[in-house]
């Protein structure tokens, strides 16, 4: 007769995993890790094949961008054989592959610094903005969306659905030239154009580029409310355009989960209703919406540029369009490259994450 495992009270325990079990899960762990780093890297390749093939398809001659065009057919030959276009298009891309994976964006004819350079200059103006609206659209929209569910076609529902409507219809450049009409040219109440105030320009020691978190270092209290003076505006309105894609989401999440019978018997057990959306039902989005606010983040790097020239915002979104105006082509693609990047690590981000919060992912 077969002996089992039981403890004190007599209860029989679970056996452990036998070793041929954790052998078994450790190899499907490895593979899906192998799966996850082979689908960034063919994400990657495609990411530098299209931008490679943008840079040669372009009615821009990059040869006379650098050499002027009273350059003779001597200097262009040099140029252009200096610059490794008289090679293959496959020898081409695998340099350009690995220009790229080193830091090498080129060099930007506008401003004459290496693009890598420039957009470290940049970025952060970008990454601030785009994180304080991602934060806007978080705190109102996730709420928003639960309450307008759990009080389905009652009055915030019909509000909730007006805001995404507006957020989705309205355009951007308009609501910013009226934001800056109303609030900084009639009240008063917010900073005008740009990011700081002429006299807080370089006052600020530059440590991580963001200036509200430099200026809180630094203590220099009046530099952080003008700081912040100048970006609530701009981050408020991309924030709003974030809210409405969050609250939609999250509002269809929760209604999917509120018609669920684990809901159901929740209720019948005596659980308030409070108990019933935020420990049973939000707990259960709280996976997806993980990947719908990377996504938005995501969009706000890559959909800020009117609002950085409606602002006159310093981020990379106005230096990517200032450079496609003026030709320059090492920029534009510079900058392609770095949002692409960005969105492929938001993914991986939302991925890890998925993991850690859904056991059953694993």
């Amino acid at each position: 007769m077969a002996v089992t495992d039981t403890d004190p009270g007599g209860r029989g325990q679970t056996p452990p995993p036998s070793r041929a079990d954790r052998n078994a899960a450790r190899r499907r762990r490895l593979r899906s890790v192998a799966g996850t780093l082979l689908s960034l890297a063919l994400t990657l390749l495609g990411l530098l094949l299209v931008t490679f093939i943008i840079g040669r398809v372009m009615p821009i001659d990059p040869v006379l961008k650098v050499v002027g065009d009273r350059a003779s057919q001597a200097q262009y030959d040099a140029a252009y054989q200096a610059m490794g276009l008289d090679r293959p298009l496959v020898i081409q891309f695998i340099g350009y592959i690995g220009d790229v994976l080193t830091g090498d964006l080129g060099r930007s004819i506008s401003t004459g610094q290496l693009v890598i350079d420039d957009i470290k200059h940049v970025f952060p103006a970008t990454l601030e903005l785009a994180t304080l609206g991602t934060l806007i659209g978080v705190s109102i929209g996730v709420p928003l969306g639960v309450i307008a569910a759990a009080k389905r076609g009652g009055i915030i529902d019909q509000v909730a659905r007006v805001v995404a409507l507006v957020g989705y219809s309205m355009p951007i450049f308009w609501l910013g030239l009226m934001g800056l009409l109303l609030f900084y040219g009639i009240l008063g109440w917010v900073g005008g154009p740009g990011r700081q105030g002429i006299i807080y320009d370089g006052m600020v020691p530059d440590v991580t580029g963001l200036i509200l978190v430099d200026s809180l270092l630094a203590g220099d209290w009046a530099a952080f409310k003008d700081a912040f003076s100048h970006i609530i505006l701009p981050a408020s309105l991309l924030g709003y355009f974030s809210l409405a894609y969050i609250s939609r989401m999250t509002r269809s999440f929760m209604l999917e989960q509120l018609g669920s019978e684990y809901v159901t018997t929740a209720r019948v057990k005596g659980l308030s209703e409070t108990a019933v959306i935020w420990r049973h039902a939000f707990r259960n989005i709280a996976i997806p919406l993980v990947t719908v606010i990377a996504l938005s983040f995501g969009s706000l790097l890559e959909g800020s540029v009117l609002t950085e020239i409606i602002f006159s915002w310093p981020g990379l979104g106005q230096y990517v369009t200032k450079a496609l105006l003026a030709g320059d082509m090492s920029a534009v693609l510079g900058g392609t490259i770095v949002i692409g990047t960005c969105f492929i690590a938001l993914n991986l981000l939302s991925d890890i994450l998925y993991r850690v919060l859904d056991p059953r992912s694993k």
